[in-house]
């Protein structure tokens, strides 16, 4: 080798030993303890440093909340506050601030990671937990209030960040942080509307799923305007339609490996026996491709937290997929990581430095405006949609709250240095003042015990006779079932008036801590726990077979706590848009007419549905099984069923009498007689409420004149004890299968004169009272109806 040579190999040689020197450093990992090292120098190792910052923010974030929670208080407010105290408001001030930037340093790569770690995967649980099938269910509503929600408060902040606005205010060095808390404090993110419903314990609510149906479709809008507005700027940019072209192939690569995770997904649910939870191992493997989801999108340009959220989006929500990962990473991710992005976030605050007071006026008018701006919108869209007042108070609150979405949304742009320390110091702050308010105010004027109130009807009066009509059957024991089983096949389904039957079996929870809702429709394996739901299964599906084209049939098993049962028929019901609700009574008699069975567990939940429905409810007294001697046989007319409709008035008879007419359509097999019980005193009655009721009579009176199985006939009686001595003569009479009533008539009414007094079962009524007395010896089975309670306007 020639000198030369050789002195370029060693300068070389030189050049990568200083390359290394520069770019390589040793990264202490594990300390070697208090007692050989000072606390100062504790602080340089990156491990103790992590797990000293997590402690610190999880234990004071803690804390806070266990004061504040007493008062209503949210979460984000004692995770933002507590970030305030360990940040350099409160420690930075006390320790001093470079002692402060020892735990806290400013290019805090371990602490950054763990905190995109924690967003990748709240994302990815916000994706599991959104129904995409509500944009289909939000109907009109949704809809409006929706794109109201998103086309409003981005035109107004287009005005207010305007050029020629900007212009005439501010220097242009500010503007950029304008537009930044602009295009932020706009959005209505989906996340943060769902953990302000959790916390308040709404989320099934009626209220609750409207907000949800808008959020989703603000969420979806964004998307779409984000989309083509980036692909506007990268096309007249330099780089133009290559890097169009690369951006949309790379897109709907991870659209297409969606598709592919979701119908993996439900060969896993196929996989999973019923009732049983989902196998660990199927949860490591989504994770682990939410990971490698995250990875590509940053890699190719697109947001890290877009994979995650799609493949978050395809997991079939409900059980025993959707529910199983919720309930294995909820606590991990939304209770100890997620927390940490708004703490996190807060610790970079200072309030005690304030330079340009008048930017910052200018900030909160920006931020005054749109939220202020976002609650007329909402509540305008809300009131011409004939929401009641509160509702639609609420409601423009939700949507106008900010959370953690927006925290990590400003964490980003400060990163990027578009917004300075004071400008996201009040960003911060007011995402702590909101989310305090909205969930103040929000929780201070909703009526809880008016949860699933709806503002659609859904009963089964305004369901057209052409229409399908929703039925769900509940049902705890077997002979539940068939009683019910027997009220649909009255119900006479036809191809021009079809019906879907939901029947769902209560099974008290025993021997695990998770409630369950099974669906025996999803194709999983048997499991021998829920064999016991196997009889009513059959007796259902048997009906759905004999009756193809007719009736649809879908059999579900909810495994609950009593208490809580009420809350699984009331949300399957607001899920499914029922119209009527079929519970059975709480007694059960032998075929001697004695009670034998009596459970005040299904009373309670009996009442707890009337007064939570979200639509219709009817509960079946069924009485098939009292025999009746041979000589009062002989009295029978023929083999037909006999329904009897005892109509006094108001909305519940209405009720009770639509269903009867309804079984009436194309039915042979069935004869309707409609005893309306007048008195001489119509004065004290609703003038509103008769004309309702003179309306529904004389279509019955038309029907019966074409159809000779439907009889219309007066009787008529003085007070409350004729009214009980003429229902009791319809329960000797041995002509009547079965009776319907409504539950709730007009109380001033002189025909339940002294009845209500003596009411011994108030969740029948007065004359349901005393068609469920325990001394009726013949065998006539009983509906008892409610209309569905429509929240006041």
């Amino acid at each position: 080798m020639s000198s030369i040579n050789q002195a370029d190999f060693l300068k070389q040689g030189d050049d990568v030993k200083r390359y290394k020197e520069i770019c390589s450093m040793d990264v202490p990992l594990n300390s070697p303890g208090l007692s050989e090292v000072s606390f100062q120098d504790f602080l340089g190792y990156l491990l103790p440093r992590v797990e000293l910052q997590l402690a610190l923010m999880f234990t004071v974030a803690q804390a806070l909340h266990a004061l504040f929670k007493r008062f209503s208080f949210p979460r984000n407010f004692s995770e933002i506050l507590s970030g305030i105290i360990l940040g350099k408001t409160l420690l930075g001030h006390l320790v001093g601030f470079d002692k402060h930037r020892l735990l806290f340093p400013d290019d805090d790569i371990i602490l950054d990671t763990l905190i995109k770690l924690a967003f990748i995967f709240y994302m990815f649980l916000v994706g599991v937990k959104m129904d995409p099938s509500m944009v289909t269910k939000a109907g009109r509503k949704g809809w409006s209030i929706g794109l109201v929600a998103a086309v409003g408060p981005l035109i107004l902040g287009s005005f207010i960040g305007s050029d020629k606005m900007l212009e005439y205010y501010l220097p242009i060095y500010r503007r950029p942080a304008v537009r930044a808390v602009i295009r932020i404090i706009t959005l209505s993110p989906f996340p943060v509307i769902v953990a302000l419903l959790i916390d308040l314990k709404i989320m099934n609510s009626e209220l609750g799923r409207l907000a949800l149906a808008a959020g989703l479709i603000v969420d979806m809008f964004y998307v779409c305007q984000n989309a083509v507005s980036t692909t506007f700027r990268i096309y007249t940019s330099d780089y133009g339609a290559p890097v169009i072209s690369l951006t949309l192939i790379e897109s709907i690569m991870i659209m297409v490996a969606s598709v592919g995770c979701r119908l993996l997904f439900l060969k896993i649910i196929q996989w999973t026996p019923e009732g049983k939870p989902v196998k660990n191992y199927y949860i490591s493997l989504i994770c682990c491709g939410v990971i490698v989801g995250a990875l590509a999108c940053d890699n190719v340009g697109l947001p890290f937290n877009f994979a995650p959220f799609v493949i978050g989006l395809a997991v079939p929500s409900g059980p025993p997929l959707g529910s199983g990962i919720a309930d294995r990473m909820d606590t991990f991710i939304s209770g100890l990581l997620g927390p940490f992005i708004l703490t996190y976030s807060a610790t970079k605050m200072d309030l005690a430095v304030f330079f340009d007071f008048s930017f910052m006026y200018t900030i909160l008018f920006v931020l005054g405006s749109i939220t202020v701006g976002k609650l007329v919108f909402v509540f305008g869209t809300a009131m011409l949609n004939k929401m009641p007042v509160r509702d639609a108070v609420n409601l423009s609150i939700i949507m106008a709250t900010q959370g953690l979405v927006q925290g990590a949304l400003y964490e980003s742009v400060y990163k990027l240095q578009s917004i300075d320390n004071e400008t996201f110091t009040v960003v911060l702050l007011s995402i702590l003042v909101m989310a305090l308010a909205a969930h103040l105010s929000v929780g201070i004027l909703y009526d809880y015990s008016r949860a699933y109130s709806g503002y659609q009807k859904r009963n089964v009066q305004h369901t057209p006779y052409n229409a399908e009509l929703r039925v769900l059957a509940c049902a705890d024991r077997q002979d539940d079932a068939i009683a019910a089983v027997k009220l649909l096949e009255i119900s006479s389904p036809t191809k021009e008036s079809p019906i879907a039957i939901y029947a769902l079996h209560l099974v008290e929870l025993v021997g695990r801590a998770t409630p369950v809702l099974i669906n025996h429709g999803l194709g999983q394996k048997n499991a021998a726990t829920t064999s016991r739901s196997h009889h009513l299964i059959d007796l259902f599906e048997k009906f759905g077979q004999q009756n193809i084209g007719v009736a649809n049939v879908q059999v579900f098993t909810a495994m609950s706590l009593p208490k809580f049962m009420h809350h699984d028929i009331c949300s399957l019901a607001f899920d499914k848009l029922v119209s009527l609700i079929i519970i059975p009574f709480h007694r059960k008699w032998s075929p001697q007419g004695k009670i034998v069975y009596d459970s005040n567990v299904q009373r309670t939940i009996n009442r707890q549905v009337l007064e939570m429905s979200p639509c219709s409810v009817g509960i079946l007294i069924d009485r098939r099984k009292i025999r009746v001697h041979e000589s009062s046989m002989e009295n029978e007319k023929d083999s037909l069923y006999h329904i009897c409709v005892i109509f006094l008035g108001g909305a519940d008879d209405r009720e009770a009498l639509a269903y009867a007419k309804r079984m009436m359509v194309n039915s042979l097999g069935t004869c309707l007689t409609v005893i309306r019980i007048v008195t001489g005193n119509a004065g004290q009655e609703n003038q509103w409420d008769t004309i309702l009721d003179t309306e529904t009579l004389r279509d019955i009176k038309m029907q019966g004149a074409h159809q000779r199985n439907i009889e219309y006939r007066e009787e008529k009686s003085k007070d409350g004890p004729e009214t009980a001595m003429l229902i009791n003569s319809m329960l000797e009479n041995g002509d009547l299968d079965m009776i319907m009533v409504g539950r709730t008539h007009n109380e001033n009414s002189p025909l339940l004169t002294g009845l209500t007094e003596w009411c011994d079962l108030p969740e029948l009524g007065a004359i349901g009272d005393i068609l469920a007395a325990a001394d009726v010896s013949r065998p006539i089975s009983v509906l008892v109806m409610q209309q569905q309670i429509v929240a006041k306007k």
